[in-house]
């Protein structure tokens, strides 16, 4: 049979995939620094290898011959999917695939060193060479109505266009700087988490975080790299986190996250590994289930509650558990987005999205992203950037080739507000098992209405079926209105 010929190959190639995803793991997490070169050229010989099975002439032939009214969902899912990416792929040069391969795997360590100094100058050349790539694969991959920002954001979030995609963000702007303006106004300024949390201290307590919020621990593990990502799906999901001993929400909340990442992973369909049909459905419902699970769940007052008794028991903290949640939920307005508060981490990706997209269309050149952050950054949240580790150079995303995920965090906070509303209804003792540290409840909602789906229905009708309606940006806001209006009295 056609279908199964087709399947049989994409399975291997996903295989293939997975390889290189551990490449890509390895070398943030275990890889000694001079392996960078190396890494690139296995990482681009690996590319050429992938994408010639995904431009192979055979799945066109494939899939002309499959009779979709003899298909179950799922297998009608792979075909959509399967039909979706060859399109797309079929225009992609294999020398440009693996030209972007190398260039992103060399990307990440010139980011980090670069990083590390504060030295834009040093990341710019490398930034320009990935740019000019993703250009390129934009305009070969995408279509007719499409722009070339359009044709990246649909590898993130299949079906999505800037336009709608625009407005849904834009209707987060005003009502969040309005919250976050009656908050600076409101006197309140809740006193910080103080002192020095050792490490280990720090990564048991991420680590019982992690097995609180569902993590299968024969299923993976976690490490420590300088920008905290998920790897892997099903039997082998990796986690990881960050440290900073003045710093400690920092660490437990990237575990928490990187944990919804992997909860989603871990629980996806296993009858249909390795096959489009049993990934994720979309990058906004995949950023939905880690920042429902390190919002909504893990910095609610009653799980709070629980956290705060692990801080006691570990540190000794002389916090009491209201001062505890005030402080994990502090509302300042500072430079990184990753520790940014729930006000302002929306804004901290609207701003990313606008400045991506003037890259892509070549409105933007990289000599003057870091003017155009600055200034876009003094705008939005009227402070001066100083530090460019602080600025442009925060974040990995457009090193590795990212463009088009930004705002795939913004849509998983809407998703997850929505997806907040109705777990709350089903399980009406939530907040009580939370104050328990219990989330298992929770956790097989999510994975009964989200997970085991995998991505036989697009995302927008699993977000339909999962809410019982269309998804707006309003539960979104009414949410934060309440946590954050009770917490400064506005």
């Amino acid at each position: 049979m056609s279908y199964d010929a087709l399947i049989a190959h994409v399975k291997q190639t996903e295989a293939l995939s997975q390889a290189q995803g551990l490449l890509g793991w390895d070398q943030q997490a275990m890889m000694p620094p001079r392996g960078a070169d190396q890494r690139a050229d296995q990482v681009g010989a690996l590319e050429s290898v992938i994408h010639a099975r995904r431009t192979d002439p055979r799945i066109e032939d494939w899939l002309s011959d499959i009779d979709g009214g003899a298909l179950d969902p799922a297998q009608a899912a792979n075909v959509r999917l399967i039909s979706r990416d060859w399109s797309r792929n079929r225009n992609m040069p294999g020398d440009l695939a693996e030209a972007i391969a190398r260039a992103t795997s060399k990307g990440h360590n010139v980011w980090a060193a670069a990083r590390a100094e504060s030295d834009v100058a040093a990341f710019v050349p490398a930034l320009t060479e990935v740019v000019n790539l993703k250009r390129q694969q934009a305009e070969a991959q995408k279509l007719d109505d499409e722009t070339r920002y359009d044709t990246l954001l649909d590898g993130f979030e299949p079906g999505m266009r800037t336009a709608p995609l625009k407005a849904i963000l834009g209707s987060l702007r005003a009502p969040l700087s309005d919250l976050r303006e009656r908050i600076a106004d409101s006197g309140r300024d809740p006193r910080d988490l103080d002192g020095t949390f050792e490490v280990e201290g720090q990564m048991s307590i991420a680590r019982d975080l992690a097995g609180v919020f569902g993590y299968d621990w024969q299923a993976g593990r976690m490490d420590l790299v300088a920008h905290p990502f998920c790897a892997g799906t099903l039997g082998d999901v990796r986690i990881t986190t960050r440290v900073d001993t003045a710093r400690p929400f920092d660490c437990l909340y990237s575990a928490v996250h990187e944990v919804g990442h992997a909860v989603y992973e871990q629980g996806l369909p296993p009858a249909l590994e390795r096959t489009p049909a049993g990934a994720h459905a979309s990058m906004g419902v995949h950023e939905s289930q880690s920042r429902l699970m390190e919002n909504q769940l893990g910095r609610s007052r009653a799980f709070c509650g629980w956290l705060h008794g692990r801080m006691v028991q570990t540190f000794g903290i002389d916090m009491g558990e209201q001062e505890f949640y005030a402080a994990v939920n502090r509302v300042t307005s500072g430079f990184i987005r990753t520790e940014a508060d729930e006000v302002h981490y929306n804004l901290h990706v609207i701003m990313r999205f606008d400045l991506e997209r003037a890259l892509i269309a070549g409105d933007l050149e990289v000599p003057d992203l870091e003017s155009a952050w600055n200034e876009r950054f003094a705008a939005d949240f009227g402070q001066q950037v100083t530090d460019p580790a602080k600025g442009v150079l925060q974040d990995v995303h457009w090193a590795v080739g990212l463009f088009g995920y930004f705002p795939t965090y913004a849509l998983g906070n809407i998703y997850a507000a929505a997806l907040y509303e109705k777990l709350t209804a089903a399980i009406p003792d939530l907040n009580a098992r939370l104050a328990q540290g219990d989330t298992s409840a929770a956790v097989a909602w999510l994975g009964q209405n989200v997970h085991r789906h995998g991505a036989v229905l697009p995302a927008p009708a699993l977000m339909r079926q999962a809410v019982g309606g269309e998804v707006t940006s309003a539960p979104l806001i009414a949410y934060l209105e309440t946590k954050f209006s009770d917490l400064y009295g506005v």
